[in-house]
Protein backbone atom coordinates (compact mmCIF):
# COMPACT_ATOMS: atom_id res chain seq x y z
CA UNK A 1 0.00 0.00 0.00
CA UNK A 2 1.84 3.32 -0.86
CA UNK A 3 0.60 5.63 1.97
CA UNK A 4 2.15 9.70 1.21
CA UNK A 5 3.40 11.89 3.75
CA UNK A 6 1.99 15.10 3.72
CA UNK A 7 3.53 18.28 1.99
CA UNK A 8 1.07 21.76 1.80
CA UNK A 9 2.30 22.80 -2.27
CA UNK A 10 1.33 26.00 -3.92
CA UNK A 11 -0.95 26.61 -6.99
CA UNK A 12 0.87 27.72 -9.56
CA UNK A 13 -1.16 28.40 -12.81
CA UNK A 14 -0.19 29.50 -16.36
CA UNK A 15 -2.85 31.39 -18.06
CA UNK A 16 -3.25 31.37 -21.96
CA UNK A 17 -2.20 34.47 -23.18
CA UNK A 18 -2.04 35.92 -26.78
CA UNK A 19 1.61 36.66 -27.22
CA UNK A 20 3.89 38.19 -29.69
CA UNK A 21 5.40 37.36 -33.07
CA UNK A 22 8.94 37.12 -31.17
CA UNK A 23 9.65 36.13 -27.36
CA UNK A 24 12.59 37.05 -26.51
CA UNK A 25 14.20 35.96 -23.09
CA UNK A 26 17.55 37.63 -21.97
CA UNK A 27 18.97 35.39 -19.66
CA UNK A 28 22.46 34.32 -17.27
CA UNK A 29 22.86 31.34 -16.19
CA UNK A 30 24.41 31.72 -12.68
CA UNK A 31 25.10 29.93 -9.33
CA UNK A 32 21.67 30.03 -6.68
CA UNK A 33 21.55 28.44 -3.47
CA UNK A 34 18.86 26.84 -2.91
CA UNK A 35 17.08 24.85 -0.28
CA UNK A 36 13.96 23.28 -1.63
CA UNK A 37 13.72 20.24 0.58
CA UNK A 38 15.46 22.03 3.61
CA UNK A 39 18.75 21.32 2.54
CA UNK A 40 21.28 24.08 1.39
CA UNK A 41 22.85 23.33 -1.57
CA UNK A 42 24.15 25.55 -5.06
CA UNK A 43 22.04 24.70 -8.03
CA UNK A 44 22.30 26.27 -11.58
CA UNK A 45 19.71 29.02 -12.06
CA UNK A 46 18.58 31.80 -13.87
CA UNK A 47 19.26 35.83 -13.62
CA UNK A 48 20.15 34.77 -10.03
CA UNK A 49 16.86 33.11 -9.26
CA UNK A 50 15.75 29.17 -8.61
CA UNK A 51 13.77 27.49 -10.04
CA UNK A 52 14.13 28.56 -13.57
CA UNK A 53 11.31 30.31 -15.53
CA UNK A 54 8.83 29.61 -17.77
CA UNK A 55 9.42 29.15 -21.53
CA UNK A 56 5.68 30.53 -23.11
CA UNK A 57 4.94 31.07 -27.30
CA UNK A 58 1.99 30.41 -29.25
CA UNK A 59 2.53 28.82 -32.91
CA UNK A 60 4.60 30.37 -35.48
CA UNK A 61 6.05 32.77 -33.15
CA UNK A 62 9.81 33.19 -33.27
CA UNK A 63 11.53 31.96 -29.49
CA UNK A 64 15.04 34.14 -28.99
CA UNK A 65 17.06 32.88 -25.78
CA UNK A 66 20.20 34.58 -25.33
CA UNK A 67 22.07 32.96 -22.83
CA UNK A 68 25.09 34.85 -20.62
CA UNK A 69 27.05 31.57 -18.84
CA UNK A 70 28.05 33.35 -15.70
CA UNK A 71 28.84 30.53 -13.52
CA UNK A 72 32.55 31.20 -13.45
CA UNK A 73 33.80 27.55 -13.95
CA UNK A 74 31.57 25.49 -15.67
CA UNK A 75 30.59 25.78 -19.51
CA UNK A 76 26.84 25.26 -20.10
CA UNK A 77 24.70 24.59 -23.21
CA UNK A 78 20.98 24.82 -23.62
CA UNK A 79 18.34 21.95 -25.20
CA UNK A 80 14.45 22.61 -26.08
CA UNK A 81 13.37 19.12 -25.36
CA UNK A 82 10.34 17.82 -27.61
CA UNK A 83 11.22 20.75 -30.05
CA UNK A 84 12.30 19.38 -33.34
CA UNK A 85 13.97 22.09 -34.48
CA UNK A 86 12.94 22.13 -38.13
CA UNK A 87 15.38 24.08 -40.45
CA UNK A 88 17.09 25.24 -37.20
CA UNK A 89 19.24 22.24 -36.21
CA UNK A 90 22.26 24.42 -34.89
CA UNK A 91 19.63 25.51 -31.69
CA UNK A 92 19.04 21.72 -30.30
CA UNK A 93 21.94 22.84 -27.60
CA UNK A 94 23.44 19.43 -27.25
CA UNK A 95 27.01 20.51 -26.89
CA UNK A 96 29.45 17.93 -28.71
CA UNK A 97 26.28 17.01 -30.93
CA UNK A 98 25.22 20.63 -32.36
CA UNK A 99 27.33 22.88 -30.52
CA UNK A 100 30.68 23.64 -28.52
CA UNK A 101 30.07 24.37 -25.07
CA UNK A 102 29.29 27.89 -23.52
CA UNK A 103 32.14 29.31 -21.53
CA UNK A 104 31.96 31.71 -18.68
CA UNK A 105 31.37 35.14 -19.45
CA UNK A 106 30.53 34.45 -23.36
CA UNK A 107 27.25 34.62 -24.73
CA UNK A 108 24.88 32.58 -27.46
CA UNK A 109 21.66 33.16 -28.87
CA UNK A 110 19.15 30.77 -29.24
CA UNK A 111 16.40 31.15 -32.27
CA UNK A 112 13.75 28.68 -32.95
CA UNK A 113 10.22 28.68 -34.55
CA UNK A 114 7.38 26.92 -32.60
CA UNK A 115 6.61 24.67 -35.30
CA UNK A 116 4.32 22.78 -32.62
CA UNK A 117 2.07 23.24 -29.91
CA UNK A 118 2.29 21.27 -26.79
CA UNK A 119 4.11 20.82 -23.35
CA UNK A 120 8.06 20.34 -23.71
CA UNK A 121 11.35 21.36 -21.34
CA UNK A 122 14.20 23.12 -21.94
CA UNK A 123 17.18 21.75 -19.59
CA UNK A 124 21.33 21.63 -20.03
CA UNK A 125 22.93 19.22 -22.11
CA UNK A 126 25.76 18.80 -20.77
CA UNK A 127 27.31 16.41 -18.74
CA UNK A 128 25.36 16.16 -16.02
CA UNK A 129 24.28 19.30 -15.37
CA UNK A 130 20.37 19.38 -15.53
CA UNK A 131 20.07 17.50 -12.12
CA UNK A 132 21.93 20.40 -10.56
CA UNK A 133 18.79 22.56 -11.66
CA UNK A 134 19.27 23.71 -14.97
CA UNK A 135 15.64 23.22 -16.15
CA UNK A 136 12.37 24.28 -16.75
CA UNK A 137 8.95 24.15 -18.58
CA UNK A 138 8.38 25.19 -22.29
CA UNK A 139 5.06 26.03 -23.47
CA UNK A 140 3.73 25.92 -27.01
CA UNK A 141 0.37 27.21 -27.08
CA UNK A 142 -2.21 26.84 -29.60
CA UNK A 143 -5.12 29.20 -30.02
CA UNK A 144 -6.73 26.73 -31.88
CA UNK A 145 -6.23 24.13 -29.69
CA UNK A 146 -8.54 20.93 -30.02
CA UNK A 147 -9.55 21.05 -26.13
CA UNK A 148 -9.36 24.08 -25.61
CA UNK A 149 -13.00 24.71 -25.00
CA UNK A 150 -12.56 21.02 -22.71
CA UNK A 151 -10.55 23.68 -19.74
CA UNK A 152 -10.93 26.85 -17.35
CA UNK A 153 -7.40 26.60 -16.16
CA UNK A 154 -4.07 26.07 -17.69
CA UNK A 155 -1.35 24.80 -15.19
CA UNK A 156 1.94 23.39 -14.90
CA UNK A 157 2.62 20.18 -12.78
CA UNK A 158 6.43 19.50 -12.77
CA UNK A 159 7.87 16.17 -10.55
CA UNK A 160 11.78 15.65 -10.23
CA UNK A 161 13.84 13.54 -8.33
CA UNK A 162 16.58 15.23 -6.17
CA UNK A 163 20.45 14.96 -4.89
CA UNK A 164 21.97 16.65 -2.10
CA UNK A 165 25.77 16.47 -4.08
CA UNK A 166 26.09 17.76 -7.23
CA UNK A 167 26.64 15.67 -9.99
CA UNK A 168 30.19 16.12 -10.96
CA UNK A 169 30.76 14.36 -7.15
CA UNK A 170 27.88 11.64 -8.27
CA UNK A 171 28.99 10.73 -11.31
CA UNK A 172 32.85 11.06 -10.13
CA UNK A 173 31.91 8.16 -7.77
CA UNK A 174 29.39 6.46 -10.44
CA UNK A 175 32.21 6.22 -13.02
CA UNK A 176 34.99 3.75 -11.41
CA UNK A 177 36.12 0.23 -11.47
CA UNK A 178 34.59 -1.04 -8.60
CA UNK A 179 31.52 0.19 -9.33
CA UNK A 180 30.48 -3.57 -10.41
CA UNK A 181 26.69 -3.30 -10.73
CA UNK A 182 26.78 0.16 -12.42
CA UNK A 183 24.94 1.72 -9.73
CA UNK A 184 23.70 5.45 -10.61
CA UNK A 185 23.44 7.61 -7.85
CA UNK A 186 20.10 7.24 -5.52
CA UNK A 187 18.17 10.90 -4.73
CA UNK A 188 17.53 11.97 -1.26
CA UNK A 189 14.22 13.01 -2.15
CA UNK A 190 11.33 14.23 -4.38
CA UNK A 191 10.62 17.65 -5.57
CA UNK A 192 6.79 18.69 -6.43
CA UNK A 193 5.16 22.11 -7.54
CA UNK A 194 1.45 21.95 -7.71
CA UNK A 195 -0.98 23.24 -8.57
CA UNK A 196 -14.57 25.86 -7.95
CA UNK A 197 -16.92 23.78 -10.29
CA UNK A 198 -13.76 24.22 -12.95
CA UNK A 199 -11.90 21.80 -15.23
CA UNK A 200 -8.46 21.94 -15.15
CA UNK A 201 -5.59 20.85 -17.80
CA UNK A 202 -2.71 19.79 -16.20
CA UNK A 203 0.90 19.78 -18.00
CA UNK A 204 2.81 17.24 -15.86
CA UNK A 205 6.40 16.99 -16.42
CA UNK A 206 8.91 14.90 -14.90
CA UNK A 207 12.14 16.87 -14.74
CA UNK A 208 14.22 13.60 -13.33
CA UNK A 209 17.87 12.51 -13.80
CA UNK A 210 16.89 8.83 -13.18
CA UNK A 211 13.20 7.95 -11.46
CA UNK A 212 10.22 7.71 -12.70
CA UNK A 213 6.98 8.94 -11.47
CA UNK A 214 3.41 7.67 -10.41
CA UNK A 215 0.60 10.44 -10.53
CA UNK A 216 -2.43 9.64 -9.11
CA UNK A 217 -5.58 12.22 -8.15
CA UNK A 218 -7.59 10.29 -6.26
CA UNK A 219 -10.93 9.83 -7.40
CA UNK A 220 -10.41 12.49 -9.68
CA UNK A 221 -10.18 10.32 -12.72
CA UNK A 222 -8.05 12.27 -15.65
CA UNK A 223 -8.58 12.67 -19.62
CA UNK A 224 -5.18 12.44 -21.14
CA UNK A 225 -5.10 14.47 -23.97
CA UNK A 226 -2.06 15.18 -25.19
CA UNK A 227 1.59 13.14 -24.74
CA UNK A 228 5.40 14.10 -25.39
CA UNK A 229 3.62 17.14 -27.59
CA UNK A 230 1.19 14.69 -29.33
CA UNK A 231 -2.56 15.66 -29.33
CA UNK A 232 -4.51 11.70 -28.46
CA UNK A 233 -7.99 11.18 -28.32
CA UNK A 234 -9.06 11.29 -25.14
CA UNK A 235 -8.67 8.80 -22.77
CA UNK A 236 -9.72 7.99 -19.21
CA UNK A 237 -6.76 7.24 -17.07
CA UNK A 238 -6.91 6.95 -12.80
CA UNK A 239 -3.40 6.34 -12.73
CA UNK A 240 -0.06 7.95 -14.91
CA UNK A 241 3.70 6.33 -15.15
CA UNK A 242 5.84 9.03 -15.89
CA UNK A 243 9.03 7.91 -17.24
CA UNK A 244 12.34 10.43 -16.89
CA UNK A 245 11.16 13.62 -19.56
CA UNK A 246 7.57 12.27 -20.64
CA UNK A 247 4.84 14.61 -20.14
CA UNK A 248 1.11 14.55 -20.12
CA UNK A 249 -1.21 16.98 -20.24
CA UNK A 250 -4.93 15.63 -18.59
CA UNK A 251 -7.71 17.44 -18.07
CA UNK A 252 -9.52 17.02 -14.64
CA UNK A 253 -12.52 18.18 -13.30
CA UNK A 254 -13.09 19.80 -10.15
CA UNK A 255 -16.12 19.54 -8.26
CA UNK A 256 -18.65 22.52 -7.54
CA UNK A 257 -17.90 22.41 -3.94
CA UNK A 258 -16.22 25.11 -2.13
CA UNK A 259 -15.04 23.25 0.74
CA UNK A 260 -13.73 20.22 -0.71
CA UNK A 261 -9.40 20.01 -1.04
CA UNK A 262 -8.28 17.23 -3.24
CA UNK A 263 -5.01 15.24 -2.60
CA UNK A 264 -3.21 13.89 -5.10
CA UNK A 265 0.23 11.40 -4.70
CA UNK A 266 3.45 11.53 -6.79
CA UNK A 267 5.48 8.48 -6.02
CA UNK A 268 8.61 7.57 -7.64
CA UNK A 269 10.62 4.95 -8.15
CA UNK A 270 13.82 3.45 -9.31
CA UNK A 271 12.42 1.56 -12.73
CA UNK A 272 11.27 -0.84 -11.30
CA UNK A 273 9.52 -3.13 -13.96
CA UNK A 274 5.74 -3.04 -12.50
CA UNK A 275 4.94 -5.55 -15.56
CA UNK A 276 7.74 -8.25 -14.96
CA UNK A 277 6.02 -11.93 -14.70
CA UNK A 278 4.88 -13.23 -11.48
CA UNK A 279 5.84 -9.39 -9.58
CA UNK A 280 3.68 -7.57 -8.03
CA UNK A 281 3.15 -3.71 -8.69
CA UNK A 282 6.30 -2.69 -7.16
CA UNK A 283 7.53 -0.54 -3.44
CA UNK A 284 7.63 3.21 -4.67
CA UNK A 285 10.71 4.87 -3.87
CA UNK A 286 10.55 6.36 -0.55
CA UNK A 287 10.22 9.47 -2.00
CA UNK A 288 6.49 9.41 -2.19
CA UNK A 289 4.29 13.12 -1.03
CA UNK A 290 1.08 14.49 -1.20
CA UNK A 291 0.22 17.38 -2.73
CA UNK A 292 -3.34 19.53 -2.80
CA UNK A 293 -5.46 20.83 -5.31
CA UNK A 294 -6.84 23.13 -3.04
CA UNK A 295 -10.49 25.12 -3.02
CA UNK A 296 -10.81 26.09 0.22
CA UNK A 297 -6.98 27.47 1.60
CA UNK A 298 -9.12 27.53 5.22
CA UNK A 299 -10.18 23.55 4.73
CA UNK A 300 -8.80 20.51 5.25
CA UNK A 301 -5.02 20.41 4.18
CA UNK A 302 -4.32 16.91 5.99
CA UNK A 303 -5.90 14.35 3.20
CA UNK A 304 -3.74 11.78 2.29
CA UNK A 305 -3.55 9.64 -0.62
CA UNK A 306 -3.70 5.64 -0.12
CA UNK A 307 -2.96 3.72 -2.72
CA UNK A 308 -3.22 0.21 -2.65
CA UNK A 309 -1.41 -1.26 -5.96
CA UNK A 310 -0.07 0.60 -9.37
CA UNK A 311 -1.73 -0.29 -12.47
CA UNK A 312 -0.85 2.51 -14.65
CA UNK A 313 -2.29 3.60 -17.96
CA UNK A 314 -0.82 2.27 -21.18
CA UNK A 315 0.45 4.78 -22.89
CA UNK A 316 1.13 2.66 -25.93
CA UNK A 317 -2.36 2.51 -26.91
CA UNK A 318 -3.17 5.65 -27.27
CA UNK A 319 -4.54 6.95 -30.36
CA UNK A 320 -3.25 10.28 -32.24
CA UNK A 321 -5.29 12.41 -32.72
CA UNK A 322 -5.04 13.36 -36.05
CA UNK A 323 -4.96 9.23 -36.99
CA UNK A 324 -1.82 9.65 -38.76
CA UNK A 325 -1.13 5.79 -39.90
CA UNK A 326 1.81 4.26 -39.95
CA UNK A 327 5.02 4.94 -41.74
CA UNK A 328 5.71 2.75 -44.31
CA UNK A 329 7.02 1.02 -46.53
CA UNK A 330 10.48 0.77 -43.93
CA UNK A 331 13.27 2.19 -46.26
CA UNK A 332 16.25 1.25 -43.54
CA UNK A 333 16.00 -0.03 -40.26
CA UNK A 334 18.55 0.93 -36.93
CA UNK A 335 18.73 -1.94 -34.45
CA UNK A 336 20.03 -1.23 -31.20
CA UNK A 337 21.12 -3.39 -28.06
CA UNK A 338 21.66 -1.99 -25.12
CA UNK A 339 23.63 -3.25 -22.13
CA UNK A 340 25.96 -2.28 -19.87
CA UNK A 341 29.84 -2.96 -20.94
CA UNK A 342 33.23 -2.05 -19.47
CA UNK A 343 35.57 0.00 -21.47
CA UNK A 344 39.58 -0.26 -21.85
CA UNK A 345 40.12 0.46 -18.46
CA UNK A 346 37.42 -1.42 -16.40
CA UNK A 347 35.61 1.35 -15.95
CA UNK A 348 31.19 0.81 -15.72
CA UNK A 349 30.08 1.99 -18.76
CA UNK A 350 26.33 1.43 -20.92
CA UNK A 351 26.57 0.76 -24.75
CA UNK A 352 24.53 0.26 -27.75
CA UNK A 353 26.07 -2.45 -29.98
CA UNK A 354 29.08 -3.06 -27.53
CA UNK A 355 30.07 0.67 -28.10
CA UNK A 356 30.20 3.67 -25.42
CA UNK A 357 29.34 6.59 -27.02
CA UNK A 358 32.58 9.03 -27.03
CA UNK A 359 32.58 12.99 -27.25
CA UNK A 360 34.79 14.11 -30.04
CA UNK A 361 36.73 17.38 -30.91
CA UNK A 362 34.33 18.47 -33.53
CA UNK A 363 30.37 18.83 -32.53
CA UNK A 364 29.36 16.26 -35.01
CA UNK A 365 26.64 18.74 -36.75
CA UNK A 366 30.11 20.83 -37.92
CA UNK A 367 31.51 18.20 -39.38
CA UNK A 368 28.68 16.82 -41.44
CA UNK A 369 28.59 20.80 -42.82
CA UNK A 370 32.09 20.35 -43.49
CA UNK A 371 32.61 17.10 -45.29
CA UNK A 372 30.55 17.68 -48.72
CA UNK A 373 30.07 14.89 -50.28
CA UNK A 374 31.57 12.10 -48.00
CA UNK A 375 29.48 13.47 -44.91
CA UNK A 376 27.59 10.27 -45.33
CA UNK A 377 30.69 7.94 -44.32
CA UNK A 378 29.57 7.46 -40.41
CA UNK A 379 33.23 6.39 -39.56
CA UNK A 380 34.23 10.34 -40.18
CA UNK A 381 31.92 11.09 -37.05
CA UNK A 382 34.68 8.79 -34.22
CA UNK A 383 32.79 7.04 -31.72
CA UNK A 384 29.50 8.48 -31.52
CA UNK A 385 27.57 5.65 -32.79
CA UNK A 386 26.66 7.46 -36.03
CA UNK A 387 23.89 6.08 -38.48
CA UNK A 388 22.67 7.87 -41.56
CA UNK A 389 19.50 7.99 -43.12
CA UNK A 390 18.32 9.50 -46.57
CA UNK A 391 15.85 12.29 -47.15
CA UNK A 392 11.94 11.08 -46.93
CA UNK A 393 13.15 7.51 -45.98
CA UNK A 394 11.17 5.85 -43.49
CA UNK A 395 13.35 4.74 -40.42
CA UNK A 396 12.16 1.89 -38.37
CA UNK A 397 14.18 1.92 -35.15
CA UNK A 398 14.77 -1.32 -32.96
CA UNK A 399 16.03 -1.10 -29.27
CA UNK A 400 16.60 -4.62 -27.34
CA UNK A 401 16.89 -3.59 -23.88
CA UNK A 402 18.82 -6.66 -21.92
CA UNK A 403 18.49 -5.03 -18.70
CA UNK A 404 15.94 -6.12 -16.10
CA UNK A 405 14.88 -2.02 -15.55
CA UNK A 406 13.03 0.31 -17.57
CA UNK A 407 14.44 2.49 -19.07
CA UNK A 408 13.22 5.98 -20.94
CA UNK A 409 14.41 6.37 -24.55
CA UNK A 410 14.32 9.80 -26.24
CA UNK A 411 15.31 10.85 -29.67
CA UNK A 412 15.57 14.81 -30.49
CA UNK A 413 14.32 16.19 -33.88
CA UNK A 414 11.33 14.03 -34.06
CA UNK A 415 8.26 12.41 -31.92
CA UNK A 416 8.58 8.97 -33.17
CA UNK A 417 5.41 6.45 -33.67
CA UNK A 418 5.17 3.21 -31.37
CA UNK A 419 5.18 0.43 -33.67
CA UNK A 420 5.33 -2.18 -30.83
CA UNK A 421 6.51 -2.55 -27.62
CA UNK A 422 5.74 -5.84 -25.72
CA UNK A 423 6.12 -6.04 -21.67
CA UNK A 424 8.82 -7.22 -19.83
CA UNK A 425 10.80 -10.52 -20.68
CA UNK A 426 9.26 -9.93 -24.77
CA UNK A 427 13.08 -10.55 -25.89
CA UNK A 428 14.79 -9.54 -28.36
CA UNK A 429 12.75 -8.19 -31.75
CA UNK A 430 12.44 -11.17 -34.15
CA UNK A 431 10.52 -9.43 -36.83
CA UNK A 432 7.11 -11.14 -35.84
CA UNK A 433 5.10 -7.79 -35.04
CA UNK A 434 1.63 -6.68 -35.99
CA UNK A 435 1.82 -2.72 -37.05
CA UNK A 436 -1.00 -0.41 -35.39
CA UNK A 437 -3.14 1.18 -37.95
CA UNK A 438 -2.82 4.65 -36.09
CA UNK A 439 0.12 4.35 -33.81
CA UNK A 440 0.60 7.15 -30.69
CA UNK A 441 3.38 9.47 -31.28
CA UNK A 442 5.89 10.36 -28.68
CA UNK A 443 9.44 11.60 -28.05
CA UNK A 444 10.51 9.70 -25.16
CA UNK A 445 9.41 6.13 -25.02
CA UNK A 446 9.64 3.44 -21.89
CA UNK A 447 10.87 0.40 -22.71
CA UNK A 448 10.67 -2.64 -20.73
CA UNK A 449 12.86 -5.41 -18.91
CA UNK A 450 14.64 -7.92 -21.05
CA UNK A 451 12.04 -6.85 -23.93
CA UNK A 452 12.21 -3.80 -26.81
CA UNK A 453 10.63 -1.30 -28.87
CA UNK A 454 9.90 -0.82 -32.29
CA UNK A 455 9.85 2.92 -33.33
CA UNK A 456 9.31 4.32 -36.21
CA UNK A 457 10.55 8.20 -38.07
CA UNK A 458 9.69 9.74 -41.88
CA UNK A 459 13.23 11.10 -42.14
CA UNK A 460 12.31 14.68 -43.40
CA UNK A 461 14.09 16.65 -40.57
CA UNK A 462 17.54 17.18 -41.48
CA UNK A 463 20.25 17.30 -38.89
CA UNK A 464 22.20 16.06 -36.58
CA UNK A 465 20.17 14.48 -33.58
CA UNK A 466 20.88 12.11 -30.43
CA UNK A 467 19.52 9.37 -29.15
CA UNK A 468 19.62 8.04 -25.61
CA UNK A 469 18.30 6.89 -22.42
CA UNK A 470 16.87 9.88 -20.32
CA UNK A 471 18.58 8.58 -17.62
CA UNK A 472 20.58 10.69 -16.90
CA UNK A 473 23.60 9.46 -15.44
CA UNK A 474 23.64 6.73 -18.13
CA UNK A 475 24.01 9.68 -20.87
CA UNK A 476 27.16 10.44 -18.40
CA UNK A 477 27.74 6.25 -18.87
CA UNK A 478 27.42 6.66 -22.56
CA UNK A 479 24.32 5.25 -23.63
CA UNK A 480 24.09 7.68 -26.82
CA UNK A 481 24.13 6.84 -30.57
CA UNK A 482 23.81 9.73 -33.43
CA UNK A 483 21.35 10.32 -35.68
CA UNK A 484 22.54 11.83 -39.29
CA UNK A 485 19.27 12.66 -41.16
CA UNK A 486 19.48 13.59 -45.09
CA UNK A 487 23.03 14.51 -44.70
CA UNK A 488 22.86 15.34 -48.19
CA UNK A 489 20.82 18.13 -47.95
CA UNK A 490 22.99 19.90 -44.99
CA UNK A 491 25.71 20.41 -47.06
CA UNK A 492 24.72 24.50 -46.84
CA UNK A 493 23.60 24.42 -43.84
CA UNK A 494 25.21 27.59 -41.98
CA UNK A 495 26.22 28.12 -38.53
CA UNK A 496 25.29 30.43 -36.54
CA UNK A 497 28.41 33.26 -36.15
CA UNK A 498 28.17 33.22 -32.20
CA UNK A 499 28.24 29.53 -32.41
CA UNK A 500 31.45 29.49 -34.25
CA UNK A 501 32.94 31.84 -31.77
CA UNK A 502 32.69 30.13 -28.45
CA UNK A 503 34.16 27.11 -29.93
CA UNK A 504 37.35 29.10 -31.90
CA UNK A 505 37.37 31.28 -27.91
CA UNK A 506 38.41 27.76 -26.46
CA UNK A 507 40.69 26.27 -29.51
CA UNK A 508 38.03 23.26 -30.74
CA UNK A 509 37.94 22.98 -34.62
CA UNK A 510 35.03 23.80 -36.31
CA UNK A 511 35.55 21.84 -39.78
CA UNK A 512 36.64 18.81 -40.80
CA UNK A 513 36.32 14.87 -39.26
CA UNK A 514 36.07 14.29 -35.65
CA UNK A 515 39.18 15.11 -35.29
CA UNK A 516 39.02 18.42 -37.44
CA UNK A 517 41.21 16.18 -40.28
CA UNK A 518 40.14 17.68 -43.71
CA UNK A 519 40.13 14.38 -45.13
CA UNK A 520 37.16 12.21 -44.12
CA UNK A 521 38.99 9.22 -43.36
CA UNK A 522 42.27 10.19 -41.60
CA UNK A 523 41.40 9.19 -37.86
CA UNK A 524 44.10 10.42 -36.18
CA UNK A 525 43.23 12.77 -32.86
CA UNK A 526 39.79 10.79 -32.90
CA UNK A 527 39.33 10.17 -29.31
CA UNK A 528 39.18 6.27 -28.57
CA UNK A 529 39.34 5.84 -25.11
CA UNK A 530 36.75 7.04 -22.43
CA UNK A 531 39.14 9.68 -19.80
CA UNK A 532 39.67 7.61 -16.26
CA UNK A 533 38.74 11.51 -14.92
CA UNK A 534 35.28 13.25 -15.24
CA UNK A 535 35.70 17.01 -15.67
CA UNK A 536 31.93 17.21 -15.71
CA UNK A 537 30.95 20.31 -17.34
CA UNK A 538 33.88 22.43 -15.12
CA UNK A 539 35.73 25.36 -17.20
CA UNK A 540 39.35 25.19 -17.94
CA UNK A 541 39.93 28.69 -19.50
CA UNK A 542 39.41 30.15 -23.51
CA UNK A 543 42.11 31.03 -25.79
CA UNK A 544 41.53 34.53 -25.87
CA UNK A 545 42.44 37.76 -24.08
CA UNK A 546 38.77 38.44 -22.82
CA UNK A 547 38.88 34.69 -20.56
CA UNK A 548 37.31 35.04 -17.43
CA UNK A 549 39.05 34.64 -13.74
CA UNK A 550 38.24 30.80 -13.29
CA UNK A 551 37.16 29.89 -9.72
CA UNK A 552 38.49 27.21 -8.14
CA UNK A 553 36.71 24.09 -9.01
CA UNK A 554 35.64 23.22 -5.50
CA UNK A 555 34.14 26.83 -4.86
CA UNK A 556 31.28 26.99 -6.29
CA UNK A 557 29.66 29.67 -4.29
CA UNK A 558 29.72 31.72 -1.20
CA UNK A 559 26.79 30.85 1.12
CA UNK A 560 24.36 33.65 0.91
CA UNK A 561 22.63 35.58 3.88
CA UNK A 562 19.39 34.13 5.15
CA UNK A 563 17.62 37.21 3.30
CA UNK A 564 18.51 35.72 0.37
CA UNK A 565 18.48 31.93 1.44
CA UNK A 566 15.33 29.70 -1.41
CA UNK A 567 13.42 26.94 0.45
Amino acid sequence: MFRSSFIPLTIVVYVVNVLAATITYNWEVTWVWAAPDGFGRPVIGINNTWPCPIIEASIGDTVVVNLLNKLGNETTGMHFHGINQINSNAMDGSVGSSQCPLPPNYSITYSFTANEAGTYWYHSHNMGQYPDGFRGPLIIHNPDDPYISDYDVDMVLTVSDWYHKQSKELVTKMLQPNNTKFEPPRPESALVNEGAGKTYRVRILNFSALTSAFVVFNALQMQIIMVDGTYVRKEAANQLHLMAAQRYDVLIKIGDSSLQNYPFLVALDTNTDFTAKDATPPVAYHTNFTGQLINDPKGNLNGESVIPEFFPQDDSLLIPFDEQPAFGPVTKQWVLDFDYCRDSNNYPRACFNNRTFIDQKVPTLYSVVSLGANNTEVSAYGQVGAFTVGYNEVLEIVINNHDTAIHPFHLHGHQFQIIGRPKSDGGVWKGNKVIPATPVRRDTVAVFANSHVVLRILANNPGVFLLHCHIEWHVEMGLTVTLIEAPERLVHYKIPQDHIDICKAQGIPTEGNAAGNEAWYNTEGFVTVNPTSYAGALYYGVKTSTSATVASSHSYLSRPNNNSFLG
